[in-house]
């Protein structure tokens, strides 16, 4: 049975793992189709190329339907454009890659079963993926029963790599203590000492809140109070009539439709012009721009990836990253939005797996204690892979730094204003793993 999202107009053109299309047999007779049902599946796009050599599969899980469906969409863009690359200059180790799309539709527990289907029936090699922190927290357990490498593209939930912290999962980007240890000093410089963070009130939030509280006031500056959302809220003036008071800043920490129901309320209840209105980079993405026109301008936050192509991102690996990314995004919104950093950090997560598959020799899940050696300590270059800059992807708890990107939104445009490198950006590791 067909998942409910290959059912959309977006996702026509997309090729994934066992898509089906229903058309007339030539050469057959209609009885004949008939009892076939008049479905055959589609060769995947790299059967031309490689005929029959087997596949590395790549379970994908994204969040293509419920309230993260957005979000999720263009994460699968990343994802599918690495693999597009790879297989167009040759696969693997002379073996294509494979996507097997699992949507999760934005929840936990479907998450789980998701995630068992792609081990145990579709046995996939390794997976990638993830977004919302809760459904990667619920998953990871089932990546460490089955001893299968998931490479996580969005999820951004602190414990990821300390607390819950797993041999098998690695997180190729940046996570809120790092993030807060390169924004803390402009925003106590430059914006103010006094903050009230609003936040989700979830797993990323919580965690986000709590690193970002703590070097505000490591630096001298103080939080004077937060404010937790619930993930989907669909009104928020209850939450944000309440913040009143004396402070510098109001911080927030939100991302896709709920970051523009923050932004867009925050605005008009006159709390982003009495107070200098900052965040997590998520609240402004490329995405989320058109939508909230004037009620983001001023806005300023801190991401892994902007959308802009000025030094440093002015080189021909962003450029070319830019303008494959701006072309598929088109397809999913006729408005053709920038790339946001899901898109970046799914492709550079996919390019992290082809690169631990072609230096360990991975053959299959039998070698899946020689691809976490090859990840481990894996340090990698600005290029076509890593267009958003050089990464370590740290061997203790699998926790990538990065360079970060300090931005304003000027004209409905980001504005870059600092960037900080990964040297700056590294805090100690938390976290003790298990035996693989």
């Amino acid at each position: 049975m067909a998942e409910r999202w290959q059912e959309e107009p977006w996702a026509k053109d997309i090729w994934w793992s066992g898509k089906t299309t229903r058309r007339r047999f030539l050469g057959f007779s209609a009885a004949t189709a008939g009892a076939l049902g008049a479905t055959v599946l589609v060769p995947a796009p790299w059967r031309e190329a490689f005929g029959q050599t087997k596949p590395y599969k790549v379970g994908i899980m994204q969040p293509l339907t419920g309230v993260a469906a957005a979000g999720g969409k263009t994460a699968l863009v990343g994802s599918l454009m690495a693999i597009d690359r790879v297989n167009k200059t040759g696969g693997v180790n002379g073996r294509p890659l494979e996507a097997v799309v699992a949507d999760y539709e934005s929840k936990p527990d479907v998450g789980r079963r998701k995630v068992e289907k792609l081990l145990v029936e579709d046995q996939v090699d390794v997976a990638e993926g993830g977004y919302l922190s809760n459904v990667c927290l619920a998953c990871m357990p089932v990546f460490d029963e089955h001893r299968t490498v998931f490479m996580v593209g969005v999820c951004l939930d602190t414990t990821i790599t300390t607390t819950k912290c797993s041999r098998y999962v690695f997180r190729p980007f940046d996570y809120a203590p790092a993030q807060a240890v390169a924004f803390a000093p402009y925003l106590i410089s430059k914006l103010g000492k006094k903050w009230h963070i609003a936040y989700l009130d979830y797993a990323w939030g919580q965690s986000t809140r709590d690193a970002y509280a703590a070097e505000i006031k490591k630096l001298g500056g103080e939080v004077v109070g937060t404010t937790g959302i619930p993930l989907g809220t669909a009104d928020m003036t209850s939450f944000l009539s309440k913040i009143s008071g004396n402070f510098d800043g109001f911080f927030g920490i939100f991302f896709g439709a709920n970051a523009v129901v923050l932004a867009t309320q925050a605005y008009d209840l006159g709390l982003t012009k009495k107070y200098r209105f900052a965040g997590d980079g998520a609240v402004a993405e490329s995405t989320h721009l058109p939508t909230l026109g004037q009620k983001v301008e001023g806005f300023t936050g801190i991401n892994r990836y902007i959308p802009v192509l000025d030094p440093p991102l002015d080189t021909p690996y962003h450029k070319r990253f830019y303008e494959d990314a701006r072309a598929r995004l088109k397809q999913i919104d006729p408005s053709g939005p920038d790339p946001d950093r899901y898109v970046q950090s799914n492709f550079e997560a996919m390019n992290f797996l082809k690169l631990g598959i072609q230096r360990s020799g991975f053959r299959g899940r039998e070698d899946t204690l020689k691809l976490i050696e090859a990840l481990e300590g894996m340090e990698v270059k600005e290029g076509d892979d890593f267009p958003q800059g050089a990464k370590t992807l740290r061997k203790e708890d699998h926790q990538a730094f990065i360079r970060e990107f300090i931005f304003d939104i000027k004209n409905n445009k980001h504005r870059l204003l600092e960037v900080v490198p990964k040297e700056k950006t590294f805090v100690p590791p938390a976290c003790s793993f298990q035996k693989a």
